[in-house]
C-alpha cells in the first residue's frame, strides 16, 4: 500500500471519528470544534478525489460560514445564560445591572425632552 492510499484511510477513519466525537460530545464549544475539524477534512478529501471545486465549497461553507454562525449562536446562547441582555441599537451585550442603568439613563432623557416640549408650548 503506497502512502497516498494509506493517507486516504487515515483521513477516512479521523473522518468517521470526528462525525461520531461531534454526536457524543456534550460541550456545545467542542462539538463546534469538531465538526470544523470535519469540514476541513472532508474538504482534503475532495482535493484528493480531484474535486477542487467541492473542496473549496467545503472549506468555504462547512469550515467557514457554518462554523462561525455555529459560534456567533454559541456565544448569544452563554450571553442569554448568564443573564446579559443585547443593545438593541448597538448590538452590544452588557449584563443585567448595566443594562438597568442604561435604561434608567434613557428615561431621564425621555422625562427631560418632555419637560423641555412642555415649555415650549
Amino acid at each position: 500500500m503506497n502512502m497516498i492510499a494509506f493517507f486516504r484511510v487515515l483521513l477516512l477513519i479521523l473522518l468517521i471519528v470526528c462525525a461520531l466525537a461531534v454526536n457524543l460530545t456534550r460541550n456545545l464549544l467542542q462539538a463546534v470544534i469538531i465538526f470544523m475539524s470535519y469540514s476541513s477534512i472532508m474538504c482534503i478529501l475532495w482535493v484528493l478525489m480531484e474535486s477542487p471545486d467541492l473542496a473549496i465549497t467545503e472549506a468555504a461553507v462547512g469550515a467557514g460560514i457554518s462554523g462561525t454562525l455555529f459560534l456567533m449562536t454559541l456565544k448569544k446562547i452563554r450571553a442569554e445564560d448568564a443573564g446579559e441582555v443585547p443593545d438593541e441599537e448597538t448590538g452590544m451585550i452588557y449584563d443585567n445591572e448595566t443594562a438597568a442603568q442604561m435604561e434608567e439613563v434613557d428615561w431621564e432623557k425621555e422625562l427631560k425632552n418632555d419637560d423641555r416640549e412642555d415649555e415650549a408650548r
